[in-house]
This record gives C-alpha cells, sequence and structure tokens, in this order.
C-alpha cells in the first residue's frame, strides 16, 4: 500500500506542475502580445488575444500526450 501513495503523491506533483507550466505560460504570453499590440499599435489587442488560445492549445496538445502514455 505505501507503493500506491507515492504513486498518488508523484503524479499529484506532477499534474501541479503541468498546471503551473499553464498559468505561467499564460501570463508571459499575455504580457508579450500586450507588448507586441502597444508596439505594432494595434487598436484591438489581437496578439493578447491570440497568443494565450495558441498557448492553451500547446499544453493540451502536451497533457494529452502526457496521460495517453499512462495505460
Amino acid at each position: 500500500m505505501p507503493s500506491t501513495n507515492k504513486s498518488n503523491n508523484r503524479l499529484l506533483l506532477q499534474y501541479a506542475g503541468l498546471a503551473t507550466q499553464l498559468l505561467v505560460m499564460l501570463a508571459i504570453m499575455v504580457w508579450i502580445g500586450m507588448k507586441l499590440d502597444k508596439w505594432l499599435k494595434f487598436s484591438f489587442p489581437l496578439f493578447t488575444l491570440v497568443l494565450p488560445l495558441i498557448a492553451i492549445v500547446a499544453m493540451m496538445v502536451k497533457i494529452i500526450k502526457d496521460t495517453s502514455k499512462r495505460k
């Protein structure tokens, strides 16, 4: 039974790490998008909206790949 508890803790830490990566990536993409929109003088926040969406799609692909290995 102790090995199951260690395995669960490892999975919990791994998913917490993925969540942290997602949040950090979103924050960075929003910041880059705001800088690009300001630098290119767009009146509509195009990059501020598009870059985080790309980050979410990329992280979902990563999560699906990581979780599909555990069959």
